[in-house]
């Protein structure tokens, strides 16, 4: 029966999340979307300018995705000032704003 759970749980579909934008104020906004995505069907509007949001990008992680995390572990190296986790691709850290050393590549 736990298997069953398991394949239960896998194919629980989560909400897709987007970063939208209003383009004249530069107001931003994240919106969990259930179903269609934001688009000519859909629109968002921000409540304080009355501005159509645009679409900017898809948040990561995707709905497809079993990870709640926004990096994959494989991803992500720890600050040598502050001990935090951070990006691989980020050479300073967002935590203490510090530089980071290079990575030694992989061969």
């Amino acid at each position: 029966m736990r298997h069953g759970r398991l394949l239960f749980w896998l194919a629980v579909r989560r909400p897709q999340r987007y970063r939208l934008r209003a383009p004249a104020s530069g107001r931003e906004s994240v919106v969990s979307v259930d179903g269609a995505p934001p688009g000519d069907e859909v629109g968002f509007y921000d409540r304080v300018t009355g501005e159509r949001l645009e679409v900017v990008g898809k948040l990561v992680p995707t709905a497809a995705s079993p990870s709640n995390l926004p990096r994959a572990p494989e991803f992500l190296r720890v600050c040598p000032h502050c001990e935090e986790l951070v990006g691989r691709d980020l050479s300073d850290c967002p935590y203490c704003r510090r530089r980071m050393p290079a990575l030694e590549r992989q061969p």
